[in-house]
């Protein structure tokens, strides 16, 4: 039966980052690995609609890629090409013991640490490893980054030659060393979830493996690193949120803002899972940044309606993460709660304060708040540029549809 191009996707979304996980502790070489994958995904391409899906997709991406690679660094060798030849004594195993040191034996989360290397700059460490174990395109990470793709582009690559030159390892680093890599890998695990709660372009408004990837590397760290409560927070905060995507799109990929969400639609599981790692959190004492959202997420979930929301708590907790962490995005939520709670125009007044163009949330939520006050003219054009500033199609068309309310009451008034 032939294979549709939907199912290559399917695969690559699901075996991209263990392919190259894989390959990079064969060969240690990153753009070989990844090279490598690309050429084998592009063979499925050519020869899977025709042939069908093979028994083990996974298996035949990484046989395929792993020759492909081996084809290359013989051929380059015989050039004497010093990083081909070493690349070749890796694969036949007579230095592939450094791979496995390391108290966590996980392909994925081994190319993590290898990315967050501190001799990375932190943005790098974050762009280089949503590129391979999230398998997110140079675009994809610029938008995340707020930043223009070539910006990301020269990044990515100057990340990937400071690997190779400076001869990072690949393994996960000794229990002494863990803390001062951890905020740059929670980062890279975080920026792969919210990738995946809404994918910033193509055509699915969510990417479900990416979320569900995410969740997994933050199960895995939690259990590396149990006495860490910033590594539990980030695991409560992504099970919290994570709770409600069964109420956040309808079956008719139309997006539902929190405060319209049907509540019994929220997976009760998951959010009993992560109110209880808060409550430890919260008994350890130790504030951190993943442990304040977790915390706000946990006051939404208890309200069994949205005016049954405690906005004034969250209105503190949002302080409290201001004060550790300050940066507009933060001020942004905090201007929402707000508004909320002092009213429409307070948290418009805070909103205008903020220097955000380029994030279409920022734009959205001032719409809002000007469509709540009456100036629909202000919200129209706010609206507008928040549309300019997404490529999410769920998204686009939730703000479309608002934009277009406003132009439908101006024309009943008129």
């Amino acid at each position: 039966m032939p294979t549709r191009h939907s199912e290559i996707e399917r695969v690559f979304r699901a075996e991209h980052a263990r392919a190259v996980a894989v390959l990079v502790r064969t060969f240690g070489d990153i753009d070989i690995a990844e090279e490598s994958v690309q050429d084998a995904f592009a063979t499925a391409v050519r020869r899977w609609p025709a042939d069908g899906l093979p028994p083990s997709p996974s298996g035949w991406i990484i046989t395929t890629a792993r020759n492909r690679a081996i084809d290359r660094l013989r051929r380059e060798s015989t050039r004497a090409d010093r990083h081909a030849q070493a690349a070749l004594l890796h694969a036949d195993g007579r230095s592939g013991t450094a791979a496995q040191e390391g108290p966590v034996d996980d392909d994925r989360l081994r190319l993590i640490f290898t990315c967050c290397h501190p001799a990375l700059a932190p943005a790098a460490r974050v762009a280089l490893t949503l590129r391979l174990v999230g398998g997110l395109s140079t675009a994809e990470i610029a938008q995340a980054f707020l930043v223009p793709e070539p910006t990301m582009a020269q990044r990515i690559s100057r990340a990937k030659g400071k690997i190779r030159d400076a001869r990072i390892p690949y393994r996960v680093p000794a229990d002494a060393d863990l803390p001062d890599r951890l905020g740059a890998v929670l980062a890279v695990v975080y920026l792969i979830f919210n990738e995946g709660h809404t994918a910033s372009s193509g055509e699915q408004p969510t990417r479900d493996d990416l979320g569900a990837e995410a969740i997994r590397l933050g199960r895995l760290l939690a259990e590396l690193m149990p006495d860490e409560p910033e590594v539990m927070g980030l695991l409560a905060l992504m099970l919290l949120v994570e709770s409600r995507r069964p109420a956040r799109i309808t079956a008719d990929s139309e997006l539902v803002l929190l405060a319209e969400q049907d509540r019994t639609r929220w997976d009760r599981a998951l959010i009993a899972e992560g109110q209880a790692i808060v409550r430890r959190c919260l008994r350890r004492n130790q504030p951190g940044v993943y442990q304040i959202q977790a915390a706000i997420n946990a006051v939404h979930s208890d309200a069994d309606t949205a005016a049954d929301t405690d906005w004034k708590q969250i209105w503190q907790l949002y302080d409290q993460l201001a004060a550790i962490a300050a940066s507009p995005v933060v001020a942004l939520n905090r201007a929402v709660a707000v508004a909320e709670v002092e009213g429409d125009e307070a948290g418009l007044a805070l909103v205008d304060e903020l220097d955000l163009d380029r994030y279409h949330l920022f734009h959205a939520v001032r719409a809002d708040l000007l469509r709540r006050l009456g100036r629909d003219a202000e919200a129209a054009g706010a609206y507008d540029r928040a549309i300019a500033r997404t490529r999410n199609p769920v998204e686009q068309a939730f703000l479309e549809n608002r934009r277009q309310q406003i132009d439908d009451s101006g024309s009943r008034d008129a």
